[in-house]
């Protein structure tokens, strides 16, 4: 499944300069031609007392209108409407795009970390700053609320992130008498275990680009750095090359399957035991539940393999912003509600229970208060795994312009070299040339590194 789409509809082209050449924090700069419309919403506004108004909200997050509710039933003078989004296949993001060009966006948007930036290419977000934002920095984790930050600008309020794990079949991997793999050595080991058992450990899904760079991001991969204006893309760097040759000898094994993740020939086979573990993230015990619950009590969640033994290298794959669009009416009302939807306890409690992934928030819920599908994993506090691959995620890491036309190419790229035999290293060389032509086409002053 492709996780991004790549759309970003015609419109009248205009220079623009996202904060000069804006550094962020950790080093980073974002200088590009935007590509909107005339902006055909009123102008902001600032909200008089006593007045009532509605701001709309896309979001695909599971249960996300309990919370939405509750604001609503707590402020009757800013009332929040959702209207819900498609995340296949990147229709949000070019649902969103398109409303950007039309001049029309909703108020506030579901923005994944990875493609904010993309965001600020289209001029789409609000710079939080000029209404405040900044003061909230101290509630919300560091280096979740830096994906955000480009230059002295804030353009979202973090929601939730992916800390990575592994999901295993406790019952099939005790069955089989193979211990859950701490390295990925022992990985590849229990992966020719499994096979003799005629089930395959996991699946390489060549379009979920999202989970490679996860793999990345453990490895010690930086794919986007900056010096002054000047990007420099890496994605073929020397720790991509190697979880790409890795996986290849998986594949060329035969020892794992080449499917797409979570669609409906890997729910069978999780259901079936055909797959008895996953390398997913957080939000993934919701996503287990809801499409294996004969499985209930079988799965237990560890730590994601290490290339060295006894390291604690740990990665994220996903995390979700609430935005505040560029065109929205009521900009401090709007950011309000993104504040309060990420840091109100009940809330994060609601939020926690749909399955939106590991808060962003510092305070307002236990780890413990995660474990909500304890008894689907015997019984296991399975959050404790992955709070602590949250303390030790690589926090230099951060997304640069592009992203989600990086993810399809680097998907399209994949399923072609598993199709014609062409080696997992000619992907990332292809994709790394086809990113830097790419981000020069947006304006921006680019070179290649690796």
């Amino acid at each position: 499944m492709r996780t991004y789409d790549t759309s970003f509809p015609g419109g009248a082209r205009r220079r623009a300069v996202l904060g000069g050449a804006a550094a962020v924090a950790a080093g980073f700069a974002l200088a590009g031609c935007g590509d909107g419309g005339e902006d055909k919403k009123a102008a902001p506004k600032e909200r008089k007392k006593g007045q009532k108004i509605t701001l709309t909200f896309w979001s695909w997050v599971p249960g996300i209108d309990k919370p939405v509710d509750l604001w609503n039933s707590e402020h009757p003078e800013v009332q929040v409407k959702v209207e819900k989004v498609s995340a296949v296949n990147g229709a949000q993001y070019a649902k969103m795009h398109a409303a950007i060009k039309a001049g029309n966006p909703p108020d506030l948007g579901q923005i994944e970390f990875p493609v904010v930036p993309s965001f600020l290419l289209d001029n789409g977000l609000l710079d939080l700053t000029t209404v405040g934002g900044e003061k909230y920095k101290s509630r919300f984790v560091g280096w979740q609320w830096q994906q955000s930050v480009f230059g002295k600008g804030v353009y979202a309020i973090p929601q939730a992130s992916g800390p990575m794990g592994l999901f295993v079949r406790q019952d099939l991997f005790e069955k089989w008498d193979i211990e859950p793999p701490a390295t990925w050595d022992e990985y590849e080991a229990a992966a020719k275990k499994i096979r003799k058992k005629g089930a395959w450990i996991e699946t390489f899904a060549p379009t979920n680009g999202n989970r490679f760079a996860g793999y990345a991001w453990q490895a010690g991969a930086k794919w986007y750095a900056v010096e002054g204006d000047n990007w420099t893309v890496a994605l073929d760097d020397e720790p991509t090359r190697k979880v790409a040759d890795y996986w290849e000898g998986l594949v060329k094994q035969k020892l794992v399957k080449t499917i797409p993740d979570r669609q409906n020939a890997w729910y069978k086979d999780i259901q079936t035991g055909a797959i008895p573990a996953w390398l997913g993230a957080s939000w993934g015990d919701a996503l287990l539940v809801g499409n294996a619950p004969d499985t209930k009590g079988k799965w237990r969640a560890v730590p994601l393999p290490q290339w060295t033994k006894g390291a604690d290298a740990q990665a994220n794959w996903g995390g979700s912003t609430t935005a505040v669009f560029a065109g929205a009416t009521y900009p401090k009302d709007a950011l309000d509600f993104a504040v309060w939807l990420n840091t109100d306890p009940e809330a994060i409690k609601l939020l926690i229970e749909g399955g939106y992934g590991f808060p962003s928030a510092k305070t307002g819920y236990e780890t413990s208060d995660l474990d909500v599908h304890k008894d689907f994993f015997g019984g296991q506090a399975y959050s404790q795994v992955f709070r602590k691959a949250g303390d030790h995620v690589d926090t230099s890491w951060q997304w640069g312009p592009g992203v989600d036309t990086l993810y399809q190419r680097l998907g399209d790229a994949f399923t072609e070299a598993l199709s014609s035999g062409d080696s997992f290293r000619s992907v990332l060389k292809k994709v790394q040339a086809q990113t830097v032509s790419d981000l020069k086409g947006k304006g921006l002053k680019v070179e290649s590194g690796g």
